[in-house]
């Protein structure tokens, strides 16, 4: 059986997504939405950076969801993801069309979704349209979740389960993110979106409550804290010049609470340049994601994504994205109608991927 498919954008999640999907037998790519007007009438394949694939990029969502797919991949991005996604989601869902999502990492646990106006939402739409929506990625998602879950099955004792993700961020290109969400490129008086109290943790309790909820714990509360480095050298990246003296690394930290102790954490280090904060976690990868048990027994894995230095930053994580949802196409469409999360469905595993 072929699943007709759309995908969401042509940033780079988009068009990995319309690479792989384009390689595969069982799914048909018959439509790709973009933002940019510019881009209204071209192939989607050659904005994918690939041969013409014979699909031409369209602005009209009415369109699109006049096709019927059997799903969408969403991967738009940007500082505002969720409140420009919903809309977005509950028109494709009252459609009938599965959705799944690489823009609202929110969403990878929807119990713990910071909007239950926009959640009951989100639910009514799918139960109405018979579809089903998940939401994943790399971290949050499969570095935050099930490979940490997974890890944690050779445990009798948790003390605490600590993930983490360490990441060379030079080639994304959005400054508004990047320098007003993050901080990186100012000094550090200066107060990033990041440093907004509960931003923290409300970032990062989906993937925290559903490891909880994996392990069948309770989570009391959660915890933020924001730390940040300065470059000694100018640093040049994709979105302009990070001058000597400012912002050249961000470490966050959520821990979930789990009977009065920290026993759930998410950190998040990420760098401008290797040679920034030295003292932190490092990795000489694309990116590498760790996961820590102090328990009976004590467990730690790495896992490293991409290739060493010398590689094009950026692209084996955003592959890993991509194929998260990619792959789990086939699994959402055959699941009951409604919010999904990696509890929900079995493993994603990749079809096709030796052909």
């Amino acid at each position: 059986m072929t699943l007709t498919t759309v995908v969401w954008s042509t940033g780079g999640v988009g068009s990995i997504a319309i690479d792989a999907i384009t390689g595969r037998p069982d799914l048909d790519l018959i439509g790709v939405w973009v933002h940019s007007a510019d881009k209204v009438g071209q192939d989607a394949g050659v904005l994918a950076g690939i041969d013409p694939v014979g699909v031409t990029a369209t602005n009209d969502a009415d369109a699109l969801i006049a096709l019927q797919p059997d799903c969408v991949v969403y991967a738009a991005s940007g500082p505002d993801r969720d409140g420009g996604a919903v809309p977005d989601y509950l028109k494709l869902l009252e459609s009938g069309i599965n959705v799944v999502s690489t823009s609202s990492t929110s969403l990878v646990y929807p119990p713990a979704y910071f909007s239950p106006e926009w959640r009951e939402q989100l639910e009514s739409a799918a139960k109405a349209g018979n579809a089903s929506f998940y939401a994943s990625g790399i971290f949050p998602g499969f570095g935050s979740d099930q490979l940490a879950l997974v890890l944690a099955t050779q445990s009798k004792k948790i003390g605490c389960l600590k993930v983490t993700e360490v990441a060379l961020n030079d080639h994304y290109p959005v400054a508004d993110v990047m320098m007003n969400g993050m901080g990186f490129g100012h000094p550090l008086d200066f107060e990033p979106l990041l440093k907004t109290p509960g931003f923290i943790e409300m970032a990062w309790r989906a993937p925290i409550h559903l490891m909880a909820a994996g392990l069948g714990v309770e989570v009391e509360e959660v915890r933020g804290t924001l730390d940040r480095r300065l470059t000694e050298r100018d640093i040049e990246v994709a979105f302009g010049t990070i001058k000597a003296g400012t912002c050249g690394a961000v470490s966050t930290r959520a821990a979930g609470v789990v009977n009065g102790r920290e026993a759930i954490v998410v950190e998040h280090i990420i760098r401008m340049a290797r040679d920034v904060a030295p003292d932190w976690l490092t990795s000489e990868f694309d990116a590498t994601y760790r996961v820590d048990i102090e328990g009976d027994p004590d467990i730690h894995c790495a896992m490293n994504v991409g290739a060493a230095e010398g590689h094009a930053a950026g692209h084996a994580a955003m592959a890993a994205t991509a194929m998260r949802v990619v792959n789990a196409i086939p699994y959402v469409v055959e699941a009951p109608a409604g919010l999904l999360s990696s509890l929900d469905l079995p493993n994603t595993l990749p079809r096709h991927a030796f052909d």
